[in-house]
């Protein structure tokens, strides 16, 4: 009987991986070449890319003159109703302390949401200057290539006879030509 629980615990490692008469360092030892084991996690699951677009649009709106005019037209309402509205209608009595509470909430929850916003654009505009910081190393070195290129042409152009080279020299012969006419003693017939 213990022969055959020993022989089905080594099946069973031998299945499971583990070598033959591992100790209890061996058993409790993780796999590195197998990947985890979901742990279960007390704090919820949120993506940040998805908290960082809506803090982006909520930035955004806080921006706008939309918000500030609906902002302005709440906090005269709320004053014009505990104000004038019957004794037994207000919520909020005149140092309308209710309100600034509001008004600190709002202003506690923009400041953070504004911050990771700018954050966010931060480091969009790093990569987008990377990025030309590299357009423009990408844009010097082939300039530069061409700038050599150019110099390589013109050396080489310099070696070809040009138009007005070819011109520069006829004249020059052409005026040998002439000199040796005005020599005596030598016939134009010789010349030709």
């Amino acid at each position: 009987m213990r022969v055959e629980r020993a022989a089905e615990r080594s099946s069973e490692r031998a299945r499971a991986g583990a070598p033959s008469g591992s100790s209890a360092l061996t058993r409790s030892r993780v796999r590195l070449d197998q990947p985890r084991q979901d742990r279960r996690k007390l704090l919820p699951e949120y993506d940040p890319e998805a908290f960082g677009r809506l803090s982006e649009r909520v930035a955004r709106f806080l921006g706008t003159g939309r918000f500030i005019v609906w902002m302005t037209l709440v906090i005269v309402v709320w004053v014009l109703w505990n104000v004038f509205a019957p004794d037994h209608l207000r919520f909020d009595q005149y140092p309308f302390i209710f309100l600034t509470l509001m008004l600190s909430l709002q202003a506690s929850y923009a400041a953070p949401l504004i911050l990771l916003a700018q954050n966010r654009q931060d480091d969009r505009d790093r990569v987008t200057h990377e990025q030309d910081r590299k357009q423009n190393e990408r844009s010097i070195a082939d300039t530069e290539y061409l700038t050599r290129e150019i110099a390589a042409l013109r050396m080489g152009l310099g070696e070809v006879a040009t138009r007005d080279w070819i011109r520069s020299e006829f004249q020059d012969l052409i005026k040998e030509m002439d000199e040796r006419r005005l020599f005596p003693g030598e016939s134009d017939e010789g010349d030709r």
